[in-house]
């Protein structure tokens, strides 16, 4: 859907971080933008594309059924929407779903693109069945693109900056850890190029092309505070709070490219970690 024209999208997942940024950005571009509630197919029908944002977030320990919510919510939920949109009269043209670049699981200093092979680990698992479940729409001839999101640094900077203003700041583990993020306003500008560009489907990183590693962002991070990043947190005891879930994603390492992004001529705005950091912390400090 190579396209300068007005769009109607259909988003579920509309009131997250990702989902309304995106629904802003579409308003401004002239676009009619259409929640969707989760398990509903309200505002399908007419679409010309979809974007599937909704699932249970990750971000808290994880216990045995909170696991199984984690998976059921990306895997049944994504099945029941890519199922719905191949039996709509009028199917949209693409489905743009979430996936992460967890599927990679970690990977050390190896260097990770779309063609490189899964991990093992529970949120590799999760994103595999995450992807999968958009069979339905593809096998229909809708074009499906699973974008594989990095870590939102707008997600992450506002837990951080506590900790880092108080001059206790510190990375985690051993600090060689890769770690494969983006700047918001990237991830909603990659969202709408993959929305006009006809090429793009199967799995796509949406990522910096510059990953760095834990002890690099944390310095970046204090440079950019004014803070000192002398208090290291050690790998027992993320493990100690936060269990599994910390030690897949504070201690997990992927350096991940966004290999297919960069192919098709997607240029970011905020390539490099410095210029990010203070672009996020800059707007925080000033809303």
């Amino acid at each position: 859907m190579t396209t300068d024209r007005t769009l109607r999208v259909a988003i579920t997942g509309s009131t997250g971080l990702i989902g309304s940024a995106l629904t802003a950005s579409l308003g401004k571009g002239g676009h009619e933008v259409v929640p969707v509630a989760r398990g509903s197919v309200d505002g399908l029908e007419g679409a010309d594309a979809v974007v599937h944002l909704a699932g249970e977030p990750i971000g808290k320990r994880w216990t045995a059924e909170r696991k199984r919510e984690i998976l059921r919510s990306r895997d049944e939920g994504t099945r029941a929407l890519a199922t719905a949109l191949a039996g709509l009269d009028r199917p949209p043209a693409v489905l743009l779903s979430a996936s992460a670049v967890g599927i990679y699981g970690s990977r050390a200093d190896e260097i990770l693109t779309e063609d490189s092979s899964h991990g093992s680990d529970f949120l590799a698992g999760v994103c595999e069945h995450w992807e999968a479940s958009t069979a339905p729409a593809a096998d229909a001839g809708i074009r499906v693109a699973n974008l594989r999101f990095g870590v939102v640094l707008e997600a992450l900077l506002p837990r951080l900056a506590t900790p880092f203003k108080l001059g206790v700041g510190g990375r985690l583990g051993s600090g060689k850890q890769w770690l494969s993020w983006i700047a918001l306003d990237d991830l909603v500008a990659a969202v709408e190029f993959a929305l006009r560009d006809a090429g793009l489907s199967g799995p796509v990183n949406v990522t910096s092309p510059e990953p760095v590693t834990n002890a690099a962002f944390t310095k970046a991070v204090g440079r950019a505070l004014h803070r000192p990043t002398i208090f290291p947190l050690p790998s027992f005891a993320i493990s100690a709070l936060f269990g599994e879930m910390g030690e897949t994603m504070l201690l997990g390492s992927q350096r991940v490219l966004p290999q297919r992004l960069h192919a098709a001529g997607f240029e970011p705005t905020y390539p490099r970690l410095e210029d990010a950091v203070r672009h996020v912390l800059g707007a925080a400090g000033s809303s």
